[in-house]
């Protein structure tokens, strides 16, 4: 997006959120989404229109324990968030005072849109609650991007054997119609590790690659007993539906439904004729977006950049609708 000028700061905003009753990430007329809710309660606290870019979009149903997006804003709106009289004169100490009251501020409004939103579908739920709320909000440098400078996200798929979810757990854990061979989709999964071709598995965008790193695609029992089962999956980025793509495809094999070299039969092919079956929104989580330390940032973009495809020209909706980094 190019250098700020000096009256701008470029604001981090970490952030987690259920997203059950949410229509994704990404602004649609007409619908509840989370960026949607909190572009709303930026704009109405800094009085100005705000636009974010994220780490990566979610579906509808997809949750987050950790997501990040970024905005720039003018430093005298960011900074009118402390009364003059109760300013701090070193800078540092002034913008974050105003990272706290923006945070504050926001979780106040996304926990009064909750409520208001939970009320117009005639159920009510306790003050203080919400389904959005930002975790940390904090100035960077103008090399920082939510999106590109990211190394990798790393996602959770629950899911459990019929009759054995917890009934506290049913929004956010997938119940499978029958037993599943765990051993079996941890063997199907080992072909897919590293770069490849994941066009049977994803969703592709037109102009975007689909050729992506997996570094991580395992079947663990969650800890404590509990008889839910965690797909982890970890890559450097990832295209429309693959993580929900790549679960779909193991659970297939696990069932036995699928050969354990099925999924890898549908890599090979890279068609979208041979597309592997996406699992339900509602078990998928993003649990964490990492980034290198901040002399590495730049570098970071520039590379991302150029891995993905991308040519920037100048244009903000590609960079504020997160492009297609996409899981879920």
């Amino acid at each position: 997006m190019g250098a700020l000028s000096n009256s701008q700061l470029r604001i981090r905003l970490d952030l987690a959120y259920d997203g059950t009753f949410f229509h994704g990430w990404a602004a649609q007329d007409g619908l509840r989404t989370v960026q949607g809710v909190l572009t709303q309660a930026l704009s109405t606290i800094l009085r100005r229109p705000v636009m974010l870019t994220v780490a990566g979009r979610t579906d509808a149903g997809v949750h987050a324990r950790h997501q990040v997006a970024h905005f720039d804003c003018a430093s005298d709106a960011f900074q009118s968030l402390i009364r003059e009289s109760d300013r701090p004169e070193d800078e540092e100490e002034l913008n974050q005072a105003c990272c706290r009251a923006l945070l504050r501020r926001v979780n106040s409004l996304l926990g009064r849109e909750y409520i208001e939103h939970m009320a117009t579908t005639g159920l009510r739920v306790p003050r203080g609650t919400a389904d959005a709320r930002l975790l940390e909000v904090s100035v960077v440098s103008a090399d920082f991007d939510a999106r590109f400078a990211a190394l990798e996200r790393s996602y959770t798929y629950r899911l459990v054997p019929e009759g054995q979810l917890p009934l506290a757990r049913r929004w956010d854990v997938y119940e499978v119609a029958q037993p599943l061979d765990t051993e079996a989709m941890n063997r199907a999964a080992q072909p897919l590790l590293g770069e490849h071709e994941f066009l049977a598995f994803c969703r592709p965008r037109e102009g975007a690659t689909t050729i992506r790193e997996l570094r991580e695609l395992r079947i663990v029992p969650e800890a404590g007993g509990t008889g839910v089962l965690e797909c982890h999956v970890c890559a450097d980025a990832f295209c429309h539906s693959m993580v929900r793509s790549l679960v779909g495809a193991l659970i297939e094999v696990g069932r036995g439904a699928r050969e354990e070299s099925w999924p890898a039969q549908l890599l090979e092919k890279a068609s979208r004729q041979d597309a592997a079956p996406i699992a339900p929104a509602h078990g998928l989580t993003l649990e964490s977006v990492s980034y290198p330390d901040e002399a590495e940032w730049s570098d970071q973009v520039h590379r991302a950049r150029r891995m993905r495809g991308f040519a920037f020209d100048g244009s903000l909706e590609e960079w504020a609708m997160g492009g297609n980094c996409c899981a879920g």
